[in-house]
């Protein structure tokens, strides 16, 4: 969850596509296969500027860390960064940075992530440290308890000390799911990050950080040949683990409206999300809901946004969309689909509520023109994704469709899922998904502390 990257000396030129025509379709180099112990490989060669994006991702998010253990996937994150069999504590950024490159990772709802962007000429070096962290970590008390300390202040700065802290990322899931695994804190509950031992970190790693659970991504100027060559090296050896089966994730339907309301002593004016359980993953109303989204509350011309900022003037800006801490394609399970904004003290909730509902009950006259705008939006969208930090973006896509559908070259495929919904399609989802009963409301109500 740490949204910077560790910066180093590294400039690459961004490729910039064209949406003018809508003949062009996204044509991305796909490779994908798999080595004896189980690790998904994804190569992507793209000759456009000389570096490499390479991205491991394993298939354990905070969604199904164990209970009474909230935070510890994230937690987990932060102890793969602090050495294993080669390299001592702090020395993988060391050398990756050293390179000339930048670094992070990442803990989200369904996998968590590392990857690294190096000068074309040190995709080995990378592919070294990666398969070196994989075999085994240097996991010791005095690295735990340095970790958990870093992670509970991590908590404290982002959540628990700043206004609208958690709101609505970390929030909203906690009020609008139903199942313990989609619904509990994973950020982390301080008794909990305090409660994780040695043991559970042996364990974690050994179930979870093994390769047949994992997708190594390459995007970038290499030679595929000689990048086969490096990653049997340095992976085929690894041992493959036995995962334990996934638990049930599923969210009963929702039948009515769910509101909440949440004090904070550090908010100085009100705010409000608005949460609809989304369509599940790959029906033709996912994609519905991603052109929605386009035309409920991404840019300027959205009816959110035309409604609530120009129109009423009720707040400065709408934010939205479909999965917070990432995108529509990389998770794995239930989600909603949200849009929440700070309002002026004068304004009534009710009132913004009834806006939302004036957006929504407009998508009932939806034209033709309306849906090509939002698949227009909806490409450029895709287009800016698959850019984002030099290649990590493209890896980003390309590793979840490998994780979550053994389909890395499901990437090709998605301007025309989203071509094939019509208006028909978009007002039977709004009927469906976006109904008053489907929804969850959660509001800030700024508190004077005691």
């Amino acid at each position: 969850m740490k949204n910077a990257f560790l910066r180093a000396g590294i400039m690459a030129a961004f490729v910039m596509y064209s949406i003018t025509s809508t003949a062009q379709t996204l044509n991305v180099p796909v490779e994908y296969y798999k080595l004896e112990n189980g690790l998904k490989v994804v190569l992507s060669p793209d000759k456009t500027a000389p570096v490499v994006a390479i991205g491991v991702y394993y298939n354990i998010g905070f969604r199904i860390e164990p209970k009474d253990r909230t935070g510890f996937a994230h937690l987990f994150e932060h102890m793969m960064f602090q050495g294993s069999q080669n390299l001592g504590k702090m020395e993988f950024i060391k050398l990756v940075q050293q390179n000339g490159g930048i670094l992070n990772g990442s803990t989200r709802f369904d996998f968590t992530n590392y990857f690294e962007v190096l000068p074309a000429h040190k995709l080995e070096t990378g592919l070294w440290a990666e398969a070196d962290r994989m075999k085994g970590l240097d996991i010791t008390q005095e690295n735990l308890t340095n970790q958990q300390g870093v992670v509970k202040n991590e908590v404290k700065v982002n959540v628990l000390n700043q206004p609208y802290g958690g709101f609505p990322w970390l929030d909203m899931p906690q009020y609008a799911n139903k199942n313990w695994y989609n619904a509990h804190n994973f950020y982390g509950d301080l008794k909990d990050l305090d409660a994780a031992n040695l043991e559970d970190v042996k364990s974690f790693f050994k179930t979870y950080y093994a390769p047949n659970n994992a997708v190594l991504a390459i995007v970038g100027d290499f030679d595929p040949a000689l990048a086969k060559k490096w990653i049997e090296q340095y992976f085929s050896a690894i041992p493959a683990a036995t995962i334990p089966p996934l638990p049930d994730i599923s969210e009963p339907r929702q039948q009515q409206e769910q509101r909440f309301v949440k004090q904070d002593t550090l908010a100085n004016k009100p705010a409000i999300a608005i949460a609809y359980k989304m369509p599940g993953k790959n029906t033709p109303e996912y994609y519905a809901m991603g052109l929605i989204d386009q035309m409920l509350v991404q840019g300027k011309d959205s009816k959110l946004y035309q409604l609530l900022v120009q129109q009423h003037g009720y707040t400065s800006g709408i934010n939205g969309g479909i999965n917070y801490l990432g995108n529509m394609f990389n998770y794995n399970g239930p989600m909603v689909w949200m849009a929440d904004c700070i309002y002026d003290s004068s304004v009534k909730a009710d009132s913004i509520i009834a806006r939302f509902d004036q957006a929504v009950n407009d998508l009932s006259h939806i034209t033709r023109a309306d849906l090509d705008l939002a698949l227009i939006k909806m490409r450029s969208q895709l287009y800016d994704d698959l850019d984002e930090y030099f290649g990590i973006g493209k890896v980003d896509l390309l590793a979840s469709f490998a994780l979550f559908d053994n389909n890395p070259g499901k990437i090709n495929t998605l301007e025309a899922a989203f071509k094939k919904v019509t208006p028909e399609l978009i007002k039977k989802t709004v009927k469906e998904y976006l109904r008053p009963t489907n929804r969850t409301i959660l509001i800030i109500e700024p508190k004077t502390g005691e």
